[in-house]
């Protein structure tokens, strides 16, 4: 059994999480709501402000911790253990879609593909 923590997502506690957009989406702001689909499985998702802003600050360089604590709890009224949680798992369901690209170190640009399909 080894020393990985569970935090509250049931992700494994190893430190800051990064996340990148993939480029395999295609994306557009429509009426203020963010509308992205899959092109890996055509999963089509409309995100609202929290997610949106999620998205948009999903450069690969901030940690996912940092757009919570100073995008999402400065222009939302919500706890960051709450908004941590629930940020936790919206890009967890993002990336099972290989619409958010997650890693425990900065992501560059170049590396921002959606991994193969098994």
């Amino acid at each position: 059994m080894g020393d990985d923590r569970l935090n509250q997502t049931g992700v494994a506690d190893m430190g800051e999480t990064y996340i990148a957009r993939s480029s395999a989406i295609a994306a557009r702001m429509i009426g203020g709501e963010m509308m992205i689909m899959s092109a890996v499985d055509s999963t089509f998702f409309t995100l609202n402000e929290v997610g949106t802003l999620i998205w948009q600050s999903a450069d690969g360089q901030t940690p996912l911790s940092e757009i919570v604590t100073k995008r999402i709890c400065q222009d939302f009224d919500v706890t960051p253990e709450e908004a941590q949680r629930d940020a936790g798992q919206f890009v967890d369901q993002l990336s099972q879609h290989g619409i958010l690209l997650i890693s425990d170190q900065p992501i560059s640009s170049a590396s921002a593909s959606v991994p193969p399909t098994p």
